[in-house]
């Protein structure tokens, strides 16, 4: 029986961060002060702060130390676990008091959300199945094959009013329901683990953290369409999620709870991976599925839908990870505990992935109907350097941006697709003042006309002139006339794609043309862009009577675009300027600014 258990965050974020040197040398200095027999360390996933990474948590007392380096660690083995003094200076900030260490579940970050699909992220070693076991594992699988009949599961899937948590919102229990109707000699489920939006990382931290609970939802899902073959499609780049799932699938296979008669029923099921490319097409389930099959990943005509007609012609159902996970929790707590929890129309909660503009980026799961001002200035922590709230953009390139009239906005399905945004998979980026909602815009479509897999003309060809008059408006060249063409193409592009992918591509152009029209029309009429981003539309000048003519801007610019002598004002020329920035970073005298 060990004394205390130090957790290490094992997760892509920490990683990359050092933690797993710090795991290297924490073993090392355990065993140096010979306490290898008294303290155990567990290697986890993700606890969500990662702002704060590597992060280290020390139980039973739950002391949470952020930011730790391995120089760090004899301090922490020599002072806490050996002489149980707490090394206050690595503590996050947030649980000390002046009465003490709070806990971490009464801290901002931590005491609004409810984690079901992240509920042992963080807090099991994701490599060893009986840790999985120990906190409940694969005991909703043992209930429905023993105690459930198949519709008996599809319906309390469709009671819980779970929605699918990969963008779309359709309701997981009514999929499955239509494909258990539709007879086959064989029938599959599909796992989409290729989250693809830039700044999304939800899937892939639960596939890190958790993966068990994904094969065990995987094999429910099975049992109740009647399919004994499952596929996770997950991105290759995502190196410890693929670790890490074939591990779980190799030990549920040793324990039997994977294969052939599952607790000794006469119900058979396994699951295979599949790597994807990184082709964000692919996040379509049609695409998704003929990228299975070893095709090029294109999606298909609908209908028949999948249900009917899926991977290798068979019914198929396609969940992502985050709606997989929270389906033991179902089975377990009854669909009447989910369904309490969320509002009328969504129920539950959603994980979200926090980045840009904010304080606390990382990972975080709400209840639906949660505000968004309740996200980013509570849980998120705020804005840094004091900038205001701009927007923050959601659902990713096929999201939208959501302004700050609508900061009070309870957050489910049917209230951003209201305002014209929508949830997708849970990318959430906060921007402030100094973003250009423009070069936003631009941005997301860069990406989407790249990764237009081309079948189609609409999302082939007009994507790419929708860019195009997005680059002539961020550099100065349009016209209001090229506004008008530009809002035309985002509707028919809308309109007439063949797939998710073309059909959603002009959201993020629609919701900030309704919500920042303004911007675009002084890039056109003013030729301004008046977050100071679009550099073909900036002037970096130096103010005369602030310049103390100490040089330092003059030796920083690359292009020798600023003249003048020693204790004298300098200017800039405006014709050798490259428009970095660099004079402005390092003048000491704020003497330099855009316009």
């Amino acid at each position: 029986m060990y004394r205390s258990h130090v957790l290490v965050c094992g997760g892509t974020g920490c990683t990359s961060s050092g933690s797993q040197q710090i795991l290297e040398t924490l073993k090392a200095e355990i065993e140096r002060n010979g306490l290898s027999d008294e303290v155990a360390v567990v290697q986890t996933g993700c606890h969500g702060l990662c702002a704060l990474g590597p992060i280290m948590i020390v139980y039973p007392d739950a002391t949470f130390y952020a930011l730790v380096k391995s120089e760090d660690i004899p301090e922490i083995v020599s002072e806490h676990l050996l002489k149980g003094r707490v090394v206050t200076r690595l503590l996050y900030k947030e649980t000390v008091t002046p009465t003490g260490i709070k806990s971490l579940e009464d801290t901002d970050f931590y005491k609004k959300q409810h984690r079901i699909a992240l509920r042992n992220c963080g807090v099991i070693n994701p490599e060893v199945i009986e840790e999985y076991i120990g906190t409940g594992g694969y005991q909703a699988l043992g209930k429905v094959l023993t105690e459930m009949t198949p519709d008996e599961v599809i319906q309390t899937i469709l009671d819980s009013g779970l929605r699918g948590r990969g963008g779309a919102g359709f309701p997981t229990g009514l999929k499955w329901k239509l494909a258990k109707g539709n007879d086959a000699d064989q029938k599959y489920v599909c796992c989409n683990a290729d989250e693809g939006d830039p700044g999304a990382f939800m899937d892939r931290s639960v596939l890190e953290g958790d993966p068990h609970a994904v094969l065990e939802a995987m094999a429910i899902a099975g049992y109740a369409i009647g399919a004994s073959q499952g596929y996770i499609y997950v991105r290759a780049e995502y190196p410890i999620a693929v670790q890490r799932l074939r591990i779980a699938i190799d030990q549920a296979r040793e324990m039997e709870l994977l294969g052939n008669n599952i607790f000794g029923t006469d119900f058979s099921f396994d699951i295979d991976l599949r790597l994807g490319a990184g082709a964000f097409v692919c996040g379509e389930e049609t695409a998704l599925m003929t990228s299975i099959e070893g095709k090029r990943g294109e999606p298909r005509p609908r209908p028949p839908f999948p249900a009917q007609k899926g991977l290798f012609g068979k019914p198929s159902i396609l969940n992502n990870v985050e709606t997989l996970a929270n389906i033991p929790q179902i089975i377990l707590n009854g669909p009447e505990w989910f369904a309490s929890m969320g509002t009328e129309k969504s129920k539950g909660t959603k994980v979200f992935a926090l980045g840009g503009k904010i304080h606390n980026t990382g990972l975080v799961e709400i209840p639906m109907g949660t505000t968004l001002r309740e996200v980013i200035e509570e849980i998120g922590g705020g804005i840094p350097g004091g900038k205001k709230f701009k927007a923050a953009q959601t659902g990713g390139p096929s999201g939208g941006c959501i302004p700050a009239e609508h900061f009070d906005i309870p957050i489910d399905y049917d209230n951003l697709i209201s305002i014209g945004s929508m949830m997708g998979s849970g990318g959430l980026i906060v921007l402030d003042e100094d973003d250009c909602m423009v070069d936003i815009a631009k941005f997301f479509l860069e990406f989407t006309v790249e990764e237009s897999c081309g079948k189609c003309t609409p999302c082939r060809i007009g994507t790419r002139r929708m860019l195009e008059i997005l680059t002539k408006i961020t550099k100065g060249q349009a016209t209001m006339e090229d506004l008008d063409k530009l809002e035309d193409l985002c509707y028919y592009v809308k309109n007439n794609s063949l797939c998710g992918l073309g059909q959603t591509a002009p959201n993020p152009v629609l919701s900030t043309l309704r919500y920042f029209r303004s911007e675009y029309e002084a890039h056109i009429k003013d030729k301004h862009c008046p977050a100071g981003v679009c550099k073909s539309l900036l002037t970096y000048v130096i103010d005369r009577d602030k310049c103390r003519g100490c040089t330092l801007c003059a030796k920083t610019c690359p292009a020798g675009a600023i003249i003048g002598t020693v204790k004298n004002p300098h200017i800039i020329d405006p014709d050798k300027c490259i428009k970095c920035g660099a004079c402005m970073e390092k003048c000491h005298f704020g003497a330099i600014y855009k316009k």
